[in-house]
């Protein structure tokens, strides 16, 4: 039951036919967890607490670093080196009193993820490692939870939601992760302040239409977006790969086919002994493929479905990135369009 302050701190909400009464009741009686209080998790915090989510949990071991602050917009120069999990907390509770927030100061592991996640409705996971990210897929398949999911690289972003009603989940995408050394962090690799923004709101939004029950969510479908070029695209995701018309501007399948992989170590040797017989192409933006290259044509992702009618038949078309991600979408990208052979090497190409 809303309280006559929480009637009025939620009005504009409340005046919405899609969500009304009924929906806010849903929105308090919810626990969502939240894994990480950084770069997205700081958004989808500050969205959640302030639409009124009940009961919101907080999975954080790390403190405020100044290297953060561009990005991280709950902190200040005044939280550095303080706990993210507490910070948040203090600074979340004065933007709505009327939502319980729990801080769990630890690292999420094999060895508590059960316990952490058991007790919520839904895990929104703003984590920035692959260990984590399939850690809390597999433990929410395990519990029948359903999971946010958002990533950020450069200038690039990822939103989609996992195992709700029985869609696909997170290795339905990528099956295994890659390795250390195929998987940059933004430590390394940088990124720009917005983006989490951007990404956690839409993570945000997801989270609000599943509790609320309202809207299309993005469960079976991953939504990507560049800000540096503004092309946003929507990728359906299936388990198996199935024959398709040819696909529009913004939404296409994407699915994992390890037939299609190679090595970056066969690549060169096909370059060395028959490259003739090779159309690479590499699918990074263009400022990636002027820092560092080994060759090819250089078109975006994003770009590729306008020149896919261009590219040799007679030719092994190979699509090569940074770290491998890209390339296996190009492929799903490509591949209703080309009658050719297609192939990604997987891995880094540095």
């Amino acid at each position: 039951m809303l309280t006559k302050e929480e009637l009025k701190q939620y009005n504009r909400q409340l005046i919405l036919p899609e969500l009304g009464i009924n929906g806010q009741e849903k929105l308090k009686a919810s626990k969502v967890l939240m894994i990480g209080a950084g770069g997205l998790g700081c958004p989808v915090l500050q969205y959640l607490v302030a639409a009124g989510v009940g009961t919101i949990g907080i999975v954080d071991d790390d403190v405020v670093d100044v290297s953060n602050l561009h990005r991280q917009i709950l902190y200040s120069l005044a939280d550095v080196g303080e706990p993210k999990a507490a910070i948040a907390k203090q600074k979340l509770q004065q933007l709505n009193p009327f939502v319980n927030i729990i801080t769990h100061q630890e690292k999420i592991t094999p060895e508590n993820a059960a316990r952490l996640i058991a007790s919520y409705d839904l895990v929104i996971d703003g984590s920035d490692n692959f260990p984590t990210r399939y850690l809390v897929n597999d433990t929410c398949v395990s519990l029948g939870k359903t999971l946010v999911f958002g990533s950020i690289f450069k200038f690039e972003g990822q939103v989609s939601v996992f195992n709700y009603e029985q869609g696909p989940n997170y290795r339905d995408i990528f099956p295994e992760a890659p390795t250390e050394n195929e998987a940059p962090n933004c430590a390394e690799i940088g990124v720009i302040g917005i983006l989490p923004g951007m990404i956690g709101t839409y993570m945000a939004n997801e989270a609000i239409k599943i509790i609320c029950e309202i809207g299309e969510t993005l469960s079976g479908k991953l939504l990507t977006l560049n800000a540096l070029n503004n092309s946003f695209n929507i990728f359906k995701i299936s388990t198996q790969i199935q024959e398709t018309q040819q696909p529009k501007a913004t939404e296409q399948k994407f699915t994992e086919n390890s037939d299609t992989e190679i090595s970056l170590e066969v690549l060169k040797t096909w370059l060395a002994e028959m490259p003739e017989q090779i159309h690479l192409v590499d699918v990074r933006e263009d400022y990636e493929f002027e820092e560092y290259n080994i060759g090819g044509e250089n078109i975006p992702v994003y770009d590729l479905g306008k020149y896919i009618s261009s590219f040799p038949l007679d030719k092994k078309l190979v699509f090569i990135c940074q770290t491998g991600q890209r390339s296996k979408m190009a492929v799903q990208i490509a591949r209703p369009l080309f009658e050719g052979e297609i192939f990604c090497v997987k891995g880094r190409i540095s």
